[in-house]
């Protein structure tokens, strides 16, 4: 997959950039290409190289049709989570090396609802600001919307699932 300058991309873990320039660097063991990534949320340049871009999982951003299947998914019901902190710790960031906003959505998700059962650790709290910040970002850019807005919304849909499961399943809502 190769990238155009001024293309908005994501870049796994970090979220939304736009490729600003491509480069050329001599090494002594032959010539390497380089795209150069500003992250939009903080503004930081990322040298990427372009033989290996597929392999860190740069991505085009989903389309503006892909966002209304992302509400939709963060509206449903919660699943129960694995107990074990530590297996869900790791699974939470092998979903977030994906790239995949689905897989990002799902990880605010689950983090969300275990917060409404009990108060997430230090990691996880931090994993959930950086995942609802990519997701925040992604859907804002591809939607041409601003971020509160984009965080209100993902917000109710959150809401709506949790009312939705404490329903289903009796729980005492928090």
């Amino acid at each position: 997959m190769h990238f155009q300058v001024g293309e908005r991309v994501v870049y796994p873990n970090h979220g939304v950039g736009v490729i600003e320039s491509v480069s050329k660097t001599e090494f002594t063991h032959g010539c390497q290409e380089f795209y150069h990534l500003r992250i939009q949320a903080t503004n930081s340049l990322v040298m990427i190289p372009i033989a290996n871009a597929q392999n860190i999982g740069i991505r085009r951003t989903i389309r503006k049709d892909d966002i209304p299947q992302i509400f939709k998914m963060l509206g449903k019901e919660f699943k129960e989570l694995d107990n074990d902190w530590k297996e869900r710790f790791k699974d939470n960031c092998d979903r977030m090396r994906t790239g995949d906003i689905f897989e990002v959505a799902e990880v605010v998700k689950n983090l969300v609802y275990l917060n409404h059962q009990k108060p997430l650790s230090f990691r996880e709290k931090r994993l959930l600001d950086r995942a609802r910040q990519i997701l925040v970002c992604e859907i804002a850019t591809v939607g041409h919307k601003k971020t509160p807005e984009i965080e209100t919304l993902i917000e109710k849909a959150l809401s709506s699932a949790y009312r939705r499961t404490v329903k289903k399943t009796g729980q005492m809502a928090c």
